[in-house]
């Protein structure tokens, strides 16, 4: 699997880049700057991005932008944003297009290495990898939904759970439940944000954007 990496600080950047090498993945360039990010995910086309959000030469949200010009320009592009803090706003702006793929991750939980490349893989994968407390903040801020409201606190774990790419597997074994209840759960969230079997797309991908993505 290969992955473009923009990151500004050399020792972060050298040592993702030996972290990534180690589990299997191919580091095809590895920037950082924002206009070098854009220039190296349409030159290589990798099958995922990682990127910090702030990069040079401004840092503001450089890779951010550069990001969501490449996912512009090659629609689906996997990426998979790092951030030191929370931001909502940016989180929104990367959720917009509704395609999935993307994932948001606190720098902190780069330390956990097995969740790192579990939400890497998932994100390559077409699937969506966001930070617990990115959804802790998110739904606060969605509590007025109509839809999400109708979901029961059960719901809403298993649909958190989702949001931070975990199969139902691992949300069966977070909840103490069986995995045909979470099968269960999840088709009943469907039923109730009007994702029907007919529609085009993963409708899996399409409920935690409905969860997430801004009003």
């Amino acid at each position: 699997m290969r992955v473009v990496l923009a990151e500004d600080q050399a020792l972060l950047r050298d040592g993702l880049v030996r972290l990534l090498t180690a589990h299997g993945f191919e580091v095809a360039a590895a920037v950082e700057t924002g206009p070098d990010l854009l220039d190296a995910l349409l030159a290589e086309r990798p099958d995922v991005a990682v990127a910090d959000i702030r990069l040079p030469p401004t840092f503001k949200n450089e890779g951010l932008a550069a990001a969501l010009e490449a996912r512009r320009r090659v629609p689906g592009l996997p990426v998979l944003i790092l951030s030191q803090h929370v931001e909502p706003l940016y989180a929104r702006e990367l959720l917009s297009d509704s395609a999935g793929a993307i994932g948001y991750l606190l720098k902190d939980r780069v330390s956990n290495v097995r969740s790192f490349v579990d939400a890497l893989r998932t994100v390559a994968g077409g699937g969506t990898a966001m930070d617990p407390e990115v959804i802790g903040q998110m739904m606060a801020r969605r509590s007025r939904d109509e839809r999400l409201g109708s979901l029961t606190p059960r719901e809403r774990e298993v649909l958190a759970a989702m949001a931070e790419g975990h199969a139902n597997a691992g949300i069966a074994a977070r909840l103490v439940i069986t995995e045909k209840a979470v099968s269960n759960h999840i088709n009943t969230i469907f039923a109730k944000l009007g994702l029907l079997p007919d529609l085009d797309g993963n409708r899996r991908v399409l409920a935690v954007l409905a969860f997430l993505d801004a009003a």
